[in-house]
């Protein structure tokens, strides 16, 4: 039946997935040269008792965010992640729905970028994945489920973040990430998810519904960020934002001036991880 199908295929493909190839310590001994579950439901931002249900044949439905995330965690290829929908008993994504597969390309960068912050988000602003050193920046996004991903919903529905805004910044930032979600959703008409979401931020943030409604268009640029980090203080990063066209990605890089202050602070948090530091969302 497809749910065996289903969890022979997850084991599969995670027993092949060496854990340095996922940013992980392969540190301890293993059965397996793969990943353990523990680790596929920490990339994947799902429960492990969910893992093992999947892959016992226990979950029958998983939605296809579910899927969509555990495709990023597997690195499965365009032709793998199709099969992986229809396993669990869903319709591949088609053209009108937002994008969440990271190409193999983009796979490659974030990989050689381990030492710099760098997350992926989706065309509506979602998070897909980030590496360590971003989470060590700005706070563990592991642990966020559902819109609390979403950069947009963060920022008008959530608890403050790391970044420092002047009232004038934070004016401009509204008005960027409104514009660029509105341009969107005039994109994937059809997303049921993205239309959820902007219906939740219209109902629940007058600001929000504000920006909306003023109906302009746009995207949003690279800029310099101020982050205040429990740990290390403050810092000032350039924050570029790298378009990929086909994929529909944005990458946000991260980066200070060689021999500053900031590159010092960046170097300590590549050291200390997230291992010490207080827990906080993403921004």
């Amino acid at each position: 039946m497809a749910t065996t199908e289903l969890g022979q295929a997850l084991r599969r493909w995670r027993d092949r997935v060496p854990p340095r190839s996922a940013g992980l310590p392969e540190g301890g001994r293993r059965r397996a040269a793969g990943l353990r579950r523990e680790e596929l439901a920490m990339l994947a931002g799902i429960s492990v008792d969910y893992i093992v249900r999947l892959e016992q044949g226990r979950a029958t439905r998983p939605s296809s965010q579910v899927v969509e995330a555990l495709t990023r965690a597997l690195r499965l290829d365009p032709d793998e992640r199709a099969h992986l929908f229809r396993l669990a008993g869903l319709a591949p994504p088609g053209p009108e729905t937002v994008p969440g597969y990271l190409t193999p390309g983009v796979q490659r960068l974030l990989d050689r970028l381990a030492d710099t912050p760098v997350v992926v988000l989706d065309a509506a602003m979602t998070l897909l994945v980030a590496n360590p050193l971003y989470a060590a920046l700005m706070g563990d996004p592991s642990t966020l489920r559902g819109f609390a991903r979403n950069r947009v919903w963060n920022h008008f529905l959530g608890a403050p973040g790391r970044v420092r805004r002047t009232p004038e910044q934070r004016r401009e930032f509204e008005t960027r990430v409104v514009a660029e979600l509105r341009s969107v959703a005039g994109r994937y008409t059809a997303d049921p998810r993205l239309r959820e979401l902007i219906d939740e931020l219209r109902a629940r943030s007058d600001r929000f519904d504000e920006l909306w409604d003023s109906g302009a268009v746009g995207r949003v640029e690279s800029s310099v960020k101020t982050i205040d980090h429990p740990d290390v203080g403050s810092l000032t990063l350039d924050c570029d934002v790298l378009r990929v066209d086909g994929a529909d990605l944005r990458i946000l890089v991260y980066s200070a001036e060689p021999g500053s202050e900031a590159a010092e602070k960046l170097r300590l948090l590549s050291v200390l991880g997230t291992q010490s530091l207080t827990s906080h969302r993403p921004a």
